[in-house]
């Protein structure tokens, strides 16, 4: 059985690509100048600071993940570091997709390295 494709409207996919860009734009920076004005310029998880020049660097998560909850009063907003917001994100995967289970099931625990360590300290005496 064969599919017919249906030819795609390059004009229309173009409109929706840029009409959706804008859009972000114009959230990321409605709540992002909030956020700016509401806390100081400091990470909120290694208290890194920040100025006019690194101002770039600094992030605003979302404290519940979801990117269309953006209260005006911040409360669903912390300010973060590039590396901070990645870490966020990667523990926030990790506990949605259960990964860290599966990593923990895998390391040996019956090893224990100091367990001759008395015995040895005893021959030394």
């Amino acid at each position: 059985m064969t599919l017919k494709k249906t030819p795609i409207n390059k004009d229309k996919l173009d409109q929706i690509v840029t009409d959706a860009r804008r859009n972000q734009e114009l959230r990321e920076q409605s709540y992002r100048g909030q956020a700016l004005k509401l806390y100081p310029w400091v990470c909120g998880r290694c208290a890194r600071e920040f100025d006019h020049k690194t101002l770039t660097e600094l992030t605003v998560h979302h404290k519940d993940h979801n990117h269309d909850n953006n209260p005006s009063d911040g409360s669903n907003w912390e300010l973060l570091c590039l590396y901070c917001h990645d870490n966020e994100h990667s523990k926030y995967e990790e506990m949605r997709f259960d990964t860290g289970k599966a990593k923990a099931s895998s390391i040996n625990t019956t090893h224990s390295p100091f367990a001759n360590l008395k015995s040895m300290l005893d021959n030394k005496k």
